[in-house]
Protein backbone atom coordinates (compact mmCIF):
# COMPACT_ATOMS: atom_id res chain seq x y z
CA UNK A 1 0.00 0.00 0.00
CA UNK A 2 1.02 3.84 -1.29
CA UNK A 3 1.60 5.86 1.62
CA UNK A 4 0.53 9.88 0.85
CA UNK A 5 0.49 12.80 2.55
CA UNK A 6 -3.01 14.64 2.03
CA UNK A 7 -1.87 18.60 3.05
CA UNK A 8 -4.67 21.50 3.57
CA UNK A 9 -5.71 22.84 0.27
CA UNK A 10 -5.50 19.23 -1.54
CA UNK A 11 -8.33 18.41 0.78
CA UNK A 12 -10.15 21.44 -0.28
CA UNK A 13 -10.26 19.42 -4.00
CA UNK A 14 -13.07 17.42 -3.69
CA UNK A 15 -15.21 20.56 -2.04
CA UNK A 16 -13.78 23.07 -4.86
CA UNK A 17 -13.84 20.55 -8.17
CA UNK A 18 -16.07 17.90 -7.02
CA UNK A 19 -13.54 15.01 -7.73
CA UNK A 20 -13.58 12.05 -5.17
CA UNK A 21 -9.78 12.16 -4.30
CA UNK A 22 -9.77 8.65 -2.50
CA UNK A 23 -10.98 7.11 -5.55
CA UNK A 24 -8.43 8.98 -7.95
CA UNK A 25 -5.56 7.75 -5.96
CA UNK A 26 -6.38 4.56 -5.71
CA UNK A 27 -6.75 4.35 -9.47
CA UNK A 28 -3.17 6.51 -9.76
CA UNK A 29 -1.71 4.28 -6.95
CA UNK A 30 -3.17 1.21 -6.64
CA UNK A 31 -3.66 0.73 -3.14
CA UNK A 32 -3.28 4.46 -1.28
CA UNK A 33 -3.23 4.98 2.15
CA UNK A 34 -3.98 8.33 2.90
CA UNK A 35 -2.14 9.83 5.64
CA UNK A 36 -3.22 13.42 7.21
CA UNK A 37 -0.49 14.93 10.16
CA UNK A 38 -2.48 16.52 12.83
CA UNK A 39 -0.40 20.02 12.36
CA UNK A 40 -2.74 19.97 9.02
CA UNK A 41 -5.78 18.81 11.04
CA UNK A 42 -5.01 22.35 13.40
CA UNK A 43 -4.78 24.28 10.41
CA UNK A 44 -8.02 23.07 8.88
CA UNK A 45 -9.49 23.95 12.81
CA UNK A 46 -8.16 27.44 12.46
CA UNK A 47 -9.77 27.93 9.52
CA UNK A 48 -12.80 26.86 10.87
CA UNK A 49 -13.04 29.08 13.30
CA UNK A 50 -10.95 32.08 11.96
CA UNK A 51 -12.92 32.53 8.84
CA UNK A 52 -15.87 32.59 7.50
CA UNK A 53 -18.59 32.31 4.47
CA UNK A 54 -16.70 30.05 1.77
CA UNK A 55 -13.78 29.25 3.24
CA UNK A 56 -14.79 27.80 6.77
CA UNK A 57 -17.58 25.97 5.09
CA UNK A 58 -14.86 24.34 2.97
CA UNK A 59 -12.68 23.86 6.13
CA UNK A 60 -15.68 21.99 7.42
CA UNK A 61 -15.54 19.95 4.34
CA UNK A 62 -12.45 19.82 4.32
CA UNK A 63 -11.96 18.15 8.25
CA UNK A 64 -14.83 15.67 7.39
CA UNK A 65 -12.78 14.20 4.63
CA UNK A 66 -9.28 14.58 6.67
CA UNK A 67 -11.29 11.77 9.40
CA UNK A 68 -11.63 9.26 6.59
CA UNK A 69 -7.94 9.13 6.61
CA UNK A 70 -5.29 7.78 9.00
CA UNK A 71 -4.29 11.17 11.21
CA UNK A 72 -0.77 10.74 13.04
CA UNK A 73 0.54 13.31 15.37
CA UNK A 74 3.36 15.00 14.58
CA UNK A 75 5.47 17.27 16.45
CA UNK A 76 6.40 20.60 15.09
CA UNK A 77 9.47 22.59 15.97
CA UNK A 78 9.19 26.70 16.66
CA UNK A 79 11.02 26.93 13.26
CA UNK A 80 8.97 24.84 11.34
CA UNK A 81 5.75 25.64 9.56
CA UNK A 82 2.84 23.23 8.62
CA UNK A 83 4.76 22.61 4.59
CA UNK A 84 7.76 22.35 6.36
CA UNK A 85 6.66 19.15 8.77
CA UNK A 86 5.41 17.47 5.67
CA UNK A 87 8.29 17.74 3.53
CA UNK A 88 10.62 15.81 6.73
CA UNK A 89 7.86 13.20 7.23
CA UNK A 90 7.67 12.52 3.60
CA UNK A 91 11.00 12.30 3.76
CA UNK A 92 11.50 10.61 6.64
CA UNK A 93 8.36 7.88 5.51
CA UNK A 94 9.59 7.68 1.99
CA UNK A 95 6.08 8.92 0.71
CA UNK A 96 4.16 10.65 -1.53
CA UNK A 97 2.69 14.02 -0.68
CA UNK A 98 -0.71 15.49 -2.43
CA UNK A 99 -1.00 19.00 -2.86
CA UNK A 100 -2.22 21.39 -5.25
CA UNK A 101 -0.03 24.52 -3.86
CA UNK A 102 2.86 25.48 -6.30
CA UNK A 103 5.68 26.45 -3.40
CA UNK A 104 4.94 23.33 -1.77
CA UNK A 105 5.50 21.47 -4.67
CA UNK A 106 8.86 23.57 -5.70
CA UNK A 107 9.60 22.11 -1.77
CA UNK A 108 9.12 18.87 -2.31
CA UNK A 109 10.90 18.27 -6.10
CA UNK A 110 13.91 20.02 -4.02
CA UNK A 111 13.61 17.07 -1.59
CA UNK A 112 13.49 14.64 -4.47
CA UNK A 113 9.78 14.00 -2.92
CA UNK A 114 6.95 12.98 -5.57
CA UNK A 115 3.79 14.72 -5.83
CA UNK A 116 0.27 14.14 -6.17
CA UNK A 117 -1.71 17.06 -7.76
CA UNK A 118 -4.54 17.93 -9.75
CA UNK A 119 -4.76 18.70 -13.52
CA UNK A 120 -6.65 20.37 -15.63
CA UNK A 121 -9.41 20.86 -12.46
CA UNK A 122 -10.29 17.08 -13.54
CA UNK A 123 -7.71 14.05 -12.74
CA UNK A 124 -5.02 13.61 -10.23
CA UNK A 125 -1.47 13.47 -11.87
CA UNK A 126 2.06 12.25 -10.39
CA UNK A 127 5.22 14.28 -10.81
CA UNK A 128 8.23 12.16 -9.80
CA UNK A 129 9.65 9.62 -9.08
CA UNK A 130 7.77 6.95 -6.72
CA UNK A 131 9.36 4.58 -4.77
CA UNK A 132 7.03 1.40 -3.09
Amino acid sequence: MTKIILDTNFLFVPVQFQIDIFEQLNNLLGKAEPIVLSTTIEELESLVEKRSGKIRSQAIMALKLARRCRIIEVEKTPEEGCDDVIVRKAREWNCLVATNDVNMRRKLREAKVATVFMRQRSHLAIEGQVSV
